[in-house]
């Protein structure tokens, strides 16, 4: 046995009316959904760097608490940016004497 009435294929029957309906407003509650997702995309050679998603929060906290930290305590201190000189760098070498050696 069929049915008289078959349901259109967009799955609304021709008696649902929006245009007489009060209220509707399109994307009503898109602005809630957008705050409560926050969705970002990385370029693949970062992708395959952090396995899971919780690599990739654990690195960025670890960002962020350098940034706290470099931003709480005024910067890094000068000196560790200016470039040493390599007389500074080599330990200077002591030569032992023959008497010392015995």
């Amino acid at each position: 046995m069929k049915k008289a009435n078959p349901i259109p294929a967009d799955g609304l029957r021709p008696e649902y009316d929006f245009a007489s309906m009060k209220g509707g407003v399109r994307g009503k509650y898109a602005r809630r959904v957008r705050e409560g997702t926050n969705i970002v995309l990385i370029q693949p050679e970062v992708a395959e760097a952090f396995p899971t998603e919780e690599a990739v929060n654990e690195a960025l906290k670890g960002v962020l608490n350098t940034t706290r930290a470099v931003r709480s305590t005024g910067g890094l201190p000068n000196r560790a940016l200016q470039p040493v000189s390599r007389a500074k760098r080599k330990a200077p070498l002591r030569k032992a004497s023959r008497a010392a050696r015995g």
